[in-house]
């Protein structure tokens, strides 16, 4: 059958889904295994990250060392780990009985050409590919319940995420909820946003946002609704998923509710 491996840095788990999610859509294969996995804690991974100031220097509880949107964040709290997903055909899915926990409904990409290992600084690429998701789905911004954001925890990356979100959904930004991942469990790289993914699908599901954790002092840069501290109860439809690597690689998931 089809393969392919996606190698666009820290977007890659997210595009791997979107790239199965298109060979279904063109007829290429009725089921994909997608996901991604990263196993990067190395001395040369390491060294790399730390040369180029990325990774955090906190010297405290290290539970507190991922603190996406805060004023004192400082640089990445690296991980390793996987997720892998199942997408399918709807006939395919419903042929074979299986559990359908969410659609794929869409997903963008953009590049933004603007530096090696920083986004731009207004998220111009960032907000097109969530520009383009949502219009590969044919959703309108409103309909956005959830933003499962990249958000790393650095200085650079944390703001202009959140002007790339304010470039994409306008005033609507201050209204949809948006929360880290890896305030909790870190920044797993290429595996990062199949994990993100699987989390928008289980807040769906479950209709719980978890939030991003560590949120103690304000960024006045920072300014949306990042789910502070605990978690939060609401009906979830439509998600999106955001993954931004080095090199300007932007892709990001519309996930939307399951209706039969």
């Amino acid at each position: 059958g089809y393969t392919n491996t996606c190698i666009t840095a820290c977007a890659a788990g997210t595009q791997a889904i979107g790239e199965a999610s298109e060979i279904i859509r063109r007829g290429t294969a009725d089921v994909v295994v997608t996901g991604g996995t990263e196993a990067g804690i190395c001395e040369i991974g390491m060294g790399g990250f730390s040369t180029m100031h990325a990774l955090t220097t906190w010297d405290g509880d290290p539970s507190k060392a991922s603190r996406p949107f805060d004023l004192k964040r400082d640089g990445f709290a690296p991980a390793e780990g996987g997720g892998i997903l199942v997408v399918e055909s709807l006939k395919h899915a419903q042929e074979r009985g299986a559990t359908i926990y969410a659609e794929v409904a869409g997903w963008g990409v953009s590049s933004d050409a603007y530096h090696l290992v920083q986004p731009h600084p207004d998220g111009i690429g960032a907000g097109k590919a969530m520009s383009r998701a949502l219009d590969n789905a044919e959703i309108e911004p409103y309909e956005v319940d959830y933003i499962n954001a990249h958000g790393t925890s650095t200085p650079i990356n944390d703001r202009s995420e959140t002007a790339a979100i304010k470039m994409a959904f306008g005033k609507l930004s201050y209204d949809i909820p948006i929360s880290s991942t890896k305030s909790m469990i870190g920044h797993s790289l290429g595996a990062s946003g199949s994990l993100e993914a699987i989390a928008c699908v289980k807040s769906i599901e479950d209709g719980i946002l978890h939030p991003t954790i560590n949120q103690e002092n304000s960024d006045p840069e920072c300014d949306l609704d990042y789910i502070p501290n605990t978690a939060r109860e609401s009906k979830i439809d439509i998600a999106i998923s955001n993954s931004f690597g080095f090199g300007g690689q932007n892709a990001c998931l519309v996930i939307k509710k399951f209706s039969r």
